[in-house]
């Protein structure tokens, strides 16, 4: 039996999850949690195999989520489980170690397929995102600017992309609002812009 826990910040998703994978005779969700830190406190009581991990919760960033699930949990394999297209995040996630990238946009065949590929090792990508990958590694497509951003520079990107002042994004990341102003002229200088609203129009347009 491959144990599932679910950590997304909807009920309606983490039970409907539940309802689709009670359908399979080798799967079954056996843990929830609404956060990243809720994440680890079920796993230090209840042993699982996979974890579908959302993005956007409440909290710590994706990013801090899934390293901290990593570091601490090393043979639990987790898939990302978003609303998030592919292109936002999906490049970036498996370069951090995810063993599968599914939208909710993907068939409940898809995701029933991603865990049963996870559990035995394997990492899942779509068609789509298999083409794209094999482009950048041929070196068919150089990929958006925004790709070659360290994880905190992405995260900040994105949350000046959903108007967050940078007092706001320094409340949401847990840092100074001098250091939040300092990787905003880190991005600016690696996207070649020259102001904020550039900065939140390239999110805005890169989907961010």
């Amino acid at each position: 039996m491959i144990r599932v826990m679910t950590v997304d910040d909807h009920r309606i998703v983490r039970e409907g999850v539940t309802r689709l994978l009670e359908e399979t005779a080798d799967i079954r969700v056996i843990a929830e949690a609404t956060s990243g830190s809720g994440a680890l406190a079920a796993l230090a009581k209840q042993s699982v195999d996979i974890v579908l991990l959302d993005v956007a919760m409440p909290g710590s960033s994706f990013v801090e989520a899934l390293r901290d699930l990593k570091e601490q949990y090393p043979k639990v394999r987790v898939i990302v489980l978003t609303g998030h297209a592919e292109e936002e995040y999906a490049v970036r996630a498996l370069k951090a170690g995810v063993a599968g990238y599914v939208t909710k946009e993907h068939s409940s065949e898809e995701l029933i397929v991603a865990i049963r590929k996870a559990h035995s090792g394997g990492t899942y990508v779509s068609a789509a995102l298999a083409e794209r990958l094999a482009r950048e590694v041929g070196g068919m497509s150089a990929g958006p600017a925004h790709d070659a951003l360290s994880d905190r520079e992405h995260e900040v990107l994105r949350l000046l992309g959903q108007g967050k002042s940078v007092k706001e994004i320094a409340g949401a990341l847990e840092l100074s609002s001098k250091t939040v102003s300092t990787y905003r002229t880190r991005l600016l200088e690696k996207l070649g812009l020259k102001s904020t609203a550039d900065l939140i129009r390239y999110a805005v347009e890169h989907r961010l």
